[in-house]
């Protein structure tokens, strides 16, 4: 065991040690620090090779010279091929997130419509995550809004329901939404079960791009109509024929030689990169998200490239085609791991010229634009943190602020919100909520309430963290409250022994008007900032999206509860079968009341199960 006081050696030649232990084996290597921290994580068809060129003492850039004089120790773990390697190293990185790889930092899911097979009148509607329901799914979409936009679109031209089964199973008159034409209420019969099936046909072909076929049909059943006279049904397909032409104009550039590919352009600049991708399914495009991944100063487009392409996809399913902007790597090894996920061929293709060229500049031209609006943001971002440091007298710029709320309704309901700010701007993925447990709480009790969240903020901190080394612990709390809140807060952070974090309370001033804050502070006098401030903007936006988040979280749980009903906790009754029961009775009461028999026959619910719901309703009669 190594002394304490010898110091652990790091740099080329621990590097070098490691050669007699290896061979030529592909596979993945792991570079860590002093303290066994991930460094780098990297692929290789030959383990030795790559290796030796890390032993060398000169001849790297300045990033993988400061990454090999970090070096302490590393780690090995050989693949049959080097396309395993390839798909173990993405794997590692996104889990490691080591310091010295390039590293995508938004990887949410992307949503998709579904429409559904388990009804005889299939519903339409948005879907994310595991596609584990019956029926057809188009996407990606590059966002909920493009998901949305189409969906309205497509209710305009179809009129296909939008709502649950047990909903459908309940109506008795037309909805709002047949109202304003966006359903042809089969509910209640309004379209025959035929032609409600060619409407639905006629929505997957526009979901699959042939807008041509559709838009000849409805002309011929128009002129057809016109020349029965049936002038009211010619009118509603000439409708449609408008609001399809619609559609297809406010789609943008719909590409006519891609029918299914990803559009993917990097711009580096300052040490900076974007990623724009653009979604084409179907010959349309159904919009793009731009990407900023944490990259270093000396790394090369290839390299970014790769990276992002390699993580991007391992969660999500690769089109046919992906149209790149730049060469990168490992060309055919990424072609043959995208292969592989997908079940068949994957092309990468970087165009020089003609419409895929086109695609690409029109992508590189949103990733230069997106890059310089973010680096001028993050610009304003430094100025505004460095404002806050010099206001309330911090040593330095925070890079991590959390903000802290609650919201109830006389106690009920309660709920506890933490955002998080920083250099980018507001951290999303960073945002906590905490359903308030307290039961020695006083209803409305914003102090035990405030209390409570950051008691179990900062024992999980101390848990997971003791070190503060993981860039999770805050350099400032912003508390929504004045001196009572500060005091509370201030007691939980000296009894966890945190009470260097700065802590400032913002509260509403004179009238309660916004631009009087007053801030409170331990041990200090109650402090205001100029009215026209940026820094208090800035803490005013912060404040109201911890607030927003606080009310969307509370809603979203009141919401909840009110909706729940005692079949939620019947043994046996999940979601399927509460929907049958729902549909079956009209109400959970009436399931209540309902007698043995009755309930035996539910579609769904077997002899044992209806004695079980019976049991729990009639306990103790």
């Amino acid at each position: 065991m190594t002394s304490p006081d010898v110091p652990i050696k790091t740099g080329h030649e621990v590097i070098q040690a490691y050669l007699k232990t290896i061979d030529g084996s592909p596979g993945v290597y792991r570079m860590l620090d002093s303290e066994s921290r991930v460094l780098y994580v990297g692929k290789a068809r030959n383990l030795r090779a790559r290796v030796s060129s890390y032993a060398r003492p000169t001849g790297h850039t300045g990033r993988i010279m400061r990454m090999i004089a970090n070096t302490a120790s590393m780690m090995f773990l050989t693949t049959r091929t080097e396309t395993e390697a390839l798909l173990l190293e993405q794997n590692l990185i996104k889990q490691l997130k080591p310091k010295f790889n390039v590293l995508l930092r938004d990887d949410k899911s992307f949503p998709n419509i579904l429409v559904t097979a388990d009804h005889d009148y299939p519903q339409i509607k948005k879907h994310r995550g595991a596609k584990k329901e019956k029926g057809a799914y188009y996407g990606p979409f590059a966002s909920a809004g493009a998901v949305n936009r189409t969906l309205n679109q497509l209710q305009r031209v179809f009129l296909l329901r939008d709502c649950s089964n047990a909903m459908f199973e309940s109506r008795t008159r037309p909805c709002l939404q047949h109202q304003i034409k966006r359903c042809s209420a089969p509910c209640v019969g309004k379209i025959s079960a035929s032609d409600y099936t060619q409407t639905v046909r006629d929505a997957e072909k526009f979901l699959a791009g042939k807008n041509a076929d559709i838009q000849n049909r409805l002309a011929t059943e128009m002129n057809t109509a016109s020349e029965a006279m049936e002038f009211e049904r010619a009118a509603a397909l000439r409708d449609r024929i408008k609001a399809l032409t619609q559609v297809q104009t406010a789609q943008g550039i719909n590409p006519k030689g891609v029918s299914e590919a990803d559009i993917i352009a990097l711009h580096l600049q300052d040490g900076q990169a974007c990623v724009q991708v653009f979604f084409i399914r179907s010959g349309q495009n159904w919009g793009n998200h731009d990407y900023y991944p944490r990259v270093g100063a000396d790394v090369d487009a290839a390299e970014v490239l790769e990276a992002f392409i390699g993580q991007f996809y391992d969660t999500r399913e690769p089109p046919r085609q992906l149209i790149l902007s730049n060469e990168i790597e490992s060309p055919d090894l990424m072609a043959d791991a995208l292969s592989i996920k997908l079940g068949r061929k994957v092309e990468l293709l970087v165009p020089q010229r003609g419409e895929k060229a086109e695609l690409v500049d029109g992508a590189l031209r949103n990733a230069r634009e997106s890059l310089a609006r973010k680096m001028a943001e993050t610009a304003t971002q430094t100025k505004l943190l460095a404002g806050l440091a010099e206001a309330f007298d911090l040593e330095t710029p925070p890079d991590r602020i959390e903000v802290y709320d609650n919201s109830h309704i006389q106690g009920a309901f309660a709920v506890g919100a933490m955002v998080v700010a920083g250099p980018e701007g507001m951290i999303k993925n960073q945002y906590r909520k905490f359903n308030i447990r307290g039961e020695n709480l006083t209803p409305g009790d914003d102090f035990g309430m405030m209390k409570e969240v950051l008691t179990r903020r900062f024992k999980r901190l101390l848990k997971e963290d003791p070190e503060r080394t993981s860039g999770t612990w805050p350099d400032l709390l912003l508390i929504d409250g004045g001196a009572g809140q500060v005091s509370a807060v201030a007691s939980i952070m000296r009894e966890y022994g945190v009470e260097d974090i700065p802590m400032v309370g913002v509260a509403k001033g004179v009238d309660r008007d916004a631009g009087k804050e007053e801030f409170h502070r331990v041990g200090k006098t109650v402090k205001a900032l100029r009215h026209n401030d940026p820094v208090l903007y800035f803490v005013q936006r912060m404040r109201d999206e911890a607030h927003r988040f606080a009310i969307g979280t509370h809603r979203a749980k009141r919401a909840k509860t009110v909706g729940a009903t005692p079949l939620d906790d019947v043994p046996g009754v999940g979601a399927g079968r509460k929907r049958a029961l729902l549909a079956h009775f009209g109400s959970a009461k009436a399931v209540g009341r309902a007698n043995l028999g009755d309930l035996k026959a539910v579609d769904g619910i077997s002899d044992a199960l209806a004695e079980t719901i019976y049991a729990y309703f009639h306990e103790g009669s």
